[in-house]
């Protein structure tokens, strides 16, 4: 809860005034004033102006001075470092001095702290006093808090900083939680001004929270707040922190809120808007179910910058809430909007790392990109440059990614050790071993730590797996030789198994040994998980155990359910379950694939054979379900959706529903469905005439059998199919003769006898010779009937036997023997 108030470091200036080196002319006062009327940016274009004229070196180095202090209070820090790096003032205490100042402005707390205590420790400077206090604020800002107490204690008998130092100490008392010397610093001192014993006032509020008198510390806090014009702003803005911190002591936040939104309600413009939204945030976790009415007022409201924060805080309670569209939209209004500063660079932060976590790389890139465009801290630039890194890497750009790692791994960022770590696997993506190896070295010489390096080389022999480099097997043996105790060797010994298990030919028995290391080796989470579903493809691959695979893949989505591979393991249950005519199983296995997964490529499959086990079921409503299912996976507009109205077609038939069936078939036709669809949905149509029956239905059957015989190209099992339909319509309507022709046309198929057995097609082949010797039999034809059988028989498929003892029987009952 600390600020940076009237008390601190840059507040300063105003007292170094009197220290200038050189005579001032009324020229360089007059260009000083606006700087002691507040307004130090008129005083640095006034200054600036006077100091690029030709002036003697004595007259040139007090204009400096003075301009120093001015960029400092108009907060140019960047600006002052340039100017005082001039040979002319460089070694000049009142520079050293103001350098300090900037850095002190630009967070280089460490690089400020010598300058401050070069300063303080020449007794003889006029600037000793100011800088052991800024020493003390920078130990303070670098987390060392006793060291920068010890310097705030040599000011205690200052008769100027005394109170101004016992103050700041008792604030970092406070902040360290020490109790009682807060307490007593508060007691003794004996502050002048009204603005110190404000300050005192607040400090005691602050002390009364870390001795959990909550209601106290509220009546102190309230007393500042009560007559605002009198407090400075620092202090304001401290004391409405005060009271939520003091309300969520009493668990009571929503009464914090209050405060807070009451006094943004006020003041749209306030400068600490993004300390007054971070607390209002902070509040808002605390409490069950937040209000979000005035969020979503002040977005709304024209007024800026608080539009802009409430739509960044809105976004963040939207996703807390889960309604990610609505935070994106949002994030994507705060984006656009006019407001341009670097102050909102944390929300595009925010905003490109939802993006990625929904896996919009792209996006996520270009917002960091205008986040960059904001000129955010150097502290956030480096977070933010890290992240495109790795928005990079996810998005697979692993040239691009690693490039950009590299750079980083050699700056000063604080990311460095990070980004050589992952540049380290960048190479090894890019299958640069070489410059792997280079990273690795690296890593290794700048004491990383040994875990991390473990790691590097396990992720080496797992992408060398996945890629199918040859070395991976030699890779991931040498892991675990040098790393025996780390906490991953079960991984490795995992994918050494998968290796195995996936070789040419599979070596099972070395997968199950690898299995049996990795159990041994007090396997990881995900060792556990990939080893459980390993073990089931390698039970299924041993064969003759199908109960024990069901049992496996059982035991895996009782202790995996949220894995990635789920759906998969779930997927094979359901197909074993399949295999076994368990269609009850099947089913439910299959459509749990699909309410799991909607929007996955499987959940067509999965919804698909739910349909088919729905029709092997022996069920009461089993074929309503599965045309119910059917439907399913045609809304889904997928691959599938022609099969499955094809198959509804076919439960329509079932059902005695022609009438329904034949629209079915019909949008099939008229549709782009793939030709192997478009004929299923034809012969099905044909079929439904052949079976309603009657002259004009069988011969509209004909016609359809003709269009699908018609074509040459078409496969021997569709032409043949419909022919012998054809034939079986033609003996319907009493036209032998005709039908006997169309059963002949299928054995004068040259691919029977052209082709090899395996790639024959002799379904249709034997179920027309059988038909054709039928007929002939039944008008006493013998000898062309053993015609037929011969002729069946040479064909040398499995009805061959059948023909064979047919013909036989002929010759023997009609004396058919040759002479």
């Amino acid at each position: 809860m600390t600020l940076i108030r009237h008390i601190g470091l840059i507040g300063l200036m105003s007292i170094l005034a009197s220290f200038a080196r050189a005579d001032i002319s009324v020229e360089l006062a007059q260009a000083s004033a606006p700087l002691s009327e507040g307004v130090p940016e008129v005083a640095v274009e006034r200054l600036q102006t006077l100091l690029n004229r030709n002036l003697p070196d004595a007259e040139w180095r007090a204009v400096a001075e003075k301009l120093s202090e001015a960029q400092v209070a108009a907060k140019e820090p960047e600006d002052t470092l340039v100017l005082l790096a001039d040979a002319r003032v460089r070694k000049l205490p009142w520079a050293k001095f103001w350098r300090a100042q900037a850095l002190a402005g630009l967070n280089r707390w460490a690089d400020a702290l010598p300058l401050y205590g070069e300063l303080a420790a020449d007794e003889a400077s006029p600037f000793r006093v100011a800088a052991t206090f800024g020493a003390a604020e920078m130990l303070c800002a670098l987390g060392k808090r006793e060291e920068a107490l010890r310097k705030l204690n040599l000011l205690f008998h200052n008769k100027e900083w005394a109170i101004r130092a016992q103050l700041r100490a008792a604030e970092l008392y406070i902040e360290i939680g020490d109790a009682p010397d807060a307490q007593r610093l508060l007691e003794e001192m004996k502050p002048t001004s009204v603005a110190e014993r404000r300050e005192q006032r607040l400090l005691r509020g602050r002390l009364e929270l870390i001795l959990q008198r909550p209601e106290r510390a509220i009546g102190m806090f309230q007393a500042l707040l009560k007559r605002p014009e009198k407090a400075g702003h620092a202090t304001l803005i401290a004391a409405l922190f005060g009271i939520a911190e003091a309300q969520l002591q009493l668990k009571t936040p929503e009464s914090g809120d209050d405060v807070v939104e009451e006094f943004i309600d006020l003041h749209p413009a306030d400068p600490d808007l993004p300390l007054l939204f971070a607390k209002l945030d902070e509040l808002y976790r605390t409490e069950h179910k937040p209000s979000r009415n005035e969020l979503e007022k002040w977005v709304r409201r024209p007024e800026e910058p608080r539009r802009t924060f409430a739509r960044w805080y809105l976004a963040r309670l939207e996703i807390r809430a889960g309604r990610r569209e609505r935070a994106r939209q949002l994030f994507s209004d705060l984006r656009h909007t006019s407001i341009k500063s670097p102050v909102i660079a944390r929300a595009f932060l925010e905003f490109a790392q939802f993006e990625m976590q929904d896996r919009h790389f792209d996006e996520a890139i270009a917002i960091l990109d205008d986040a960059r465009l904001l000129h955010p801290e150097p502290a956030l630039v480096a977070r933010i440059d890290f992240l495109s890194a790795q928005a990079h890497y996810l998005a697979k750009r692993f040239d691009t990614a690693t490039a950009a790692f590299e750079q980083i791994a050699h700056s000063n960022s604080p990311w460095a050790k990070a980004a050589l770590l992952n540049a380290s696997s960048g190479w090894l993506q890019l299958g640069n071993h070489a410059r792997f190896l280079v990273d690795y070295t690296e890593l290794e010489q700048q004491g990383g730590d040994k875990e991390i390096r473990a790691n590097l080389r396990l992720e080496e022999g797992l992408m060398q797996a996945a890629k199918g480099d040859k070395k991976a097997e030699a890779s991931l043996q040498q892991f675990i030789r040098d790393f025996p105790k780390n906490p991953r060797v079960s991984e490795a010994w995992v994918v050494l198994a998968e290796l195995a298990f996936h070789s040419s030919p599979p070596r099972v028995d070395e997968a199950r040994k690898n299995l049996a290391h990795a159990a041994e080796s007090a396997p990881t989470a995900a060792a556990v998980e990939r080893a459980d579903y390993l073990s089931i493809w390698v039970e299924e691959s041993a064969g003759g155990n199908e109960t024990k695979v069901i049992e496996l893949a059982k035991r895996f989505l009782e202790q995996h359910g949220l894995s990635p591979f789920a759906p998969e393991v779930r997927m094979k249950l359901a197909e074993l379950y399949y295999r076994r005519q368990d269609f009850a199983n099947a089913q439910t296995q299959f459509e749990i694939i699909a309410q799991q997964n909607p929007d996955d490529a499987l959940a067509e499959k999965a919804l698909f054979f739910a349909a088919e086990s729905a029709m092997s079921s022996m069920g009461e409503h089993s074929l309503d379900q599965a045309i119910v299912l059917f439907d399913q996976v045609v809304q889904k507009n997928g691959a599938m959706r022609w099969s499955a109205r094809n198959e509804q077609a076919l439960i329509e038939r079932k059902l005695g529903k022609t009438k329904d069936a034949i629209p079915l078939y019909d949008e099939v036709l008229k549709s782009d469905a793939p030709q192997s669809e478009k004929r299923e949905a034809l012969c099905g149509k044909g079929d439904i005439f052949f079976e309603i029956g009657g002259s004009e239905n069988y011969q509209q059957a004909i016609e359809i059998y003709d269009q699908l015989a018609s074509d040459k190209n078409e496969p021997s099992h569709w032409r043949n199919q419909a022919l012998f339909k054809k034939a079986l319509c033609l003996e319907k309507k009493n036209d032998r003769a005709g039908a006997l022709e169309t059963f002949y046309k299928i054995l004068e198929d040259p691919a029977v006898a052209g082709r090899p057995y395996e790639q024959r097609e002799l379904f249709w082949y034997y179920k027309a010779g059988f038909n054709a010797a039928r007929l002939l039999e039944e008008d006493s034809k013998w000898e062309s009937a053993a015609a037929i059988y011969e002729r069946l028989a040479a064909a040398g498929g499995n009805r061959s036997d059948e023909a064979k003892a047919r013909l036989n029987h002929l010759r023997l009952e009609h004396f058919l023997w040759a002479d």
